[in-house]
């Protein structure tokens, strides 16, 4: 329709003088205007709208607009220009008229966070669907969170149904009960569609219901509604942020195809900015539409270069701001659950725990259920899987806002600290579980409300997901005065992003914790970051750096009278000197760590480093003496269950006997490394076992079971972006060839036994 009233159809019609099919009108369009690709893309867009239309042409069609006399009410204001989206839920929702409205009242309730497009569906679809319902579509905004109005009393959203369905006024009794029953007795055997918008709970809704079949009742509400879905089977549909490709499709649609095929990376920013809300992107195209000779470009800076996001996408009407969408749910809170939302803003993103927003708000994780799930009714707060919940970005910088609006200064650090304590001592408990071949550290704070990370899997599970917030909680702690919180939690990262892999992140967190304690002058927590940083530079080949920083370690652990973190520094040298080749001096350094270790009354660590003395003894060449170095720890080992050092030591025993030609043997052995290597979940581990096992199946004549395992090996180190170890592998593989045609395939569970997925990655012997 153009602005003169008239319609693409009628204008065709008009010059040809005759009634053509919906495709030839457009065809005739393009051709008397003389359309270039800009407007044949306008066309074909209107064309497609068509195209949709008429595939729901098959439904009943539309009623005079009076029956029998009466007025039939048409109260559905004009669906959404240019919809889009949305397909899904369009779908189920038509799919669930078409199962269910026989056998009763059709209601459905679309819910979902303020600006997520609630009404656009509800109306889209209603348009869509009202040739099915010829005695009328009803429209009640019942005002739930409306900006200006407090919402509809029950009595005047009943009385307004009642007026719109056409009852007269002398029968309508004055006793809100009674006049409840009204509209279920005049609804009673009519097809009608109500749409009931912007509701505020269940209680509002109640008594608007029809009674008999043949109605379809849409609710619209930024609450979830359970009562009544539990009271009357009400079907609910929950909102999610747009998708991406739906997102771009509804920028695309509003600001004109021919000006974004020009930018496609600003259309990718703003997409990226706006997050999928309808509204933001809304916002973001009306921009655009009043500011043409404006570019995507500069709108995106715009969002991007903003204080806050929310900052770029405000404007004058009080009823479009996002901002002012969101104090509308905000205001309805109680005053506990705003104050958690509030605190969620000070949450460094990604998911959240109960016991998380417990530590943020300091309260129980029993008390604080309570308020989440109030959150989560408001759709202020999204609950995932596991258990966990989410803010979008833009929420999140709304809570910040509000944070920093209302709640002291104090207050703010002191939630802070709170949740950067509970990290710390979850993410303890966690370190502890897996088992690493680290001292214990102490932490001098009563412990918070730890989550229940049960064992050593629940732990790399736990890591896993709160890795991100964890990265960001090191920089967190220091930019909020809390050095001795920062070097602490870098302690307990250590092992998980060793063996994950993850050397990149664990420079960048040890590099932050070594500034934090150097401020505060605690040695014995920069000897700790320095051996982290050492351990990251000796998994990256930079052998040079993990000198200088275990340099600096030792003489930190002698200063400050630490034996067991002497031996700890002289077995990380070993460890450099063997990966450059030097095997004579890492055997000196891994005695020396052994004498250090012979200064406390604790076998693991001297039996730890008995192993790591047999180790170098056999890459000397000496065997014999090797298989006795690491008998004794194994021997030693039997009184603790770290499981760590049992693998290494089982692999050095295999490494041993097999140069010893006692190959059975030697293949039990790294059997059970590799048995006990999969609970250990080292990835980097694993696969060293696997080329050690390879070697002794070549060794014994077992070929094909030799080029399995090293598959096997050679898979892992290409995970783990280890080329240099990766390119030794292939090299084996090479010096046996390709497997015969008709060989039969061989597994690595044939091997070993079966192995569990999902585990970490590398540390070192």
């Amino acid at each position: 329709m153009d602005d003169t009233g008239w319609s693409h159809t009628a204008v065709a019609e008009y010059f040809t003088g005759k009634t053509l099919p919906p495709t030839d009108r457009f065809d005739v369009l393009v051709d008397l205007l003389g359309a270039g690709p800009a407007e044949r893309g306008a066309l074909a867009t209107a064309r497609d709208r068509v195209h949709e239309q008429r595939r729901d042409e098959s439904r009943p069609p539309e009623p005079p607009a009076t029956s029998g006399g009466a007025l039939v009410p048409r109260q559905l204001p004009p669906a959404v220009h240019q919809f889009s989206g949305r397909c899904p839920e369009l779908a189920e929702l038509t799919d669930l008229v078409a199962r269910t409205s026989a056998t009763g009242p059709v209601t459905v309730t679309i819910t979902g966070t303020a600006g997520i497009g609630k009404t656009a569906l509800a109306l889209h679809w209603a348009h869509r669907m009202a040739g099915r319902y010829p005695d009328g579509q009803l429209y009640l905004d019942l005002r739930g969170f409306d900006p200006s109005a407090a919402a509809m009393p029950a009595g005047e959203a009943l009385s307004q149904l009642i007026d719109a369905i056409g009852v007269p006024p002398q029968r309508i009794p004055p006793d809100l009960a009674a006049r409840a029953a009204l509209p279920r007795t005049a609804l009673a055997g009519r097809r009608m569609l109500i749409v009931l918008d912007n509701a505020r709970d269940s209680a509002q809704t109640r008594p608007l219901l029809p009674g008999t079949p043949g109605c379809l009742v849409v609710v619209t509400s930024r609450n979830q509604l359970p009562g009544l879905v539990a009271a009357t089977g009400a079907h609910p549909v929950t909102l999610d942020l747009l998708r991406p490709n739906e997102a771009t499709e509804l920028l695309l649609r509003r600001v004109g195809a021919h000006r974004a095929q020009v930018e496609p990376a600003a259309v990718d920013d703003i997409v990226a900015r706006c997050v999928g809300l309808p509204l933001a992107l809304a916002l973001v195209a009306a921009r655009a539409a009043t500011r043409p000779r404006a570019t995507l470009a500069s709108l995106a800076t715009e969002l991007r270069d903003a204080r806050t996001p929310l900052d770029a996408l405000d404007i004058d009407e009080p009823d479009g701001a996002v901002r002012s969408v969101f104090w509308w749910s905000y205001r309805a809170l109680r005053p506990a659950a705003a104050r958690l939302f509030r605190l969620l803003g000070l949450h460094p993103g990604g998911s959240v725990s109960v016991w998380t927003a417990a530590g943020l708000a300091g309260l129980p994780v029993a008390g604080t259920q309570p308020l989440l799930a109030e959150l989560v009714r408001a759709n202020l707060l999204t609950e995932h899987t596991g258990g966990r919940y989410r803010l979008h970005d833009l929420l999140r910088a709304y809570a910040t806002e509000r944070a920093a609006a209302e709640e002291p200064d104090g207050q703010r650090a002191a939630a802070v600290h709170r949740m950067l304590e509970h990290y710390l001592h979850t993410a303890h408990h966690a370190d502890v579980l897996l088992g690493a071949q680290r001292e214990e550290l102490v932490l001098d704070r009563r412990e918070p409300e730890v989550e229940p990370v049960a064992n050593r899997r629940a732990a790399l599970e736990w890591f896993t997901t709160e890795q991100p917030v964890l990265l960001h909680a090191v920089p967190l702690a220091v930019a909020a005065g809390l050095d001795a919180t920062a070097t602490r939690l870098a302690w307990t990262l250590t092992t998980f992003l060793d063996w994950r892999g993850h050397w990149t992140a664990l420079v960048e967190v040890q590099q932050a914790a070594l500034a934090a304690a150097e401020r505060i002058g605690d040695l014995a927590f920069q000897a700790h970051a320095r051996r982290g940083l050492a351990r990251a530079y000796t998994r990256t080949g930079r052998y040079a750096a993990a000198h200088r920083h275990l340099a600096a370690a030792l003489e930190l652990t002698r200063r400050c009278g630490d034996p067991v973190g002497q031996g700890q520094v002289h077995l990380s040298i070993a460890l450099v000197l063997e990966r450059e080749g030097r095997h004579t001096e890492a055997l000196d350094h891994a005695r020396h760590g052994f004498e250090a270790f012979g200064t406390v009354d604790n076998g693991r660590w001297k039996a730890r480093a008995l192993n790591v003395v047999g180790w170098y003894h056999a890459l000397l060449g000496d065997h014999a003496r090797a298989l006795t170095s690491c008998r004794a720890a194994l021997d030693l080992l039997q009184d603790f269950e770290t499981l760590a050092d049992h693998v290494y030591t089982w692999d050095s025993i295999g490494f041993a006997l097999c140069h010893l030609n006692q190959f059975d043997e030697a293949i039990a052995a790294y059997r059970e490394a590799l048995r006990r290597g999969r609970d250990l979940g080292d990835r980097h581990v694993e696969a060293m076992i696997l080329d050690h096992l390879g070697d002794a199946h070549r060794a014994a004549g077992a070929v094909d079971e030799a080029r399995a395992v090293w598959q096997r090996a050679a898979g892992l180190l290409d995970e783990l972006h280890l080329p240099d170890d990766l390119q030794q592998v292939h090299a084996r593989l090479a010096s046996i060839g390709p497997p015969p045609v008709a060989a039969t395939r061989l597994t690595l569970d044939n091997l070993t036994g079966p192995r569990q997925s999902d585990c970490p990655r590398s540390t070192a012997r």
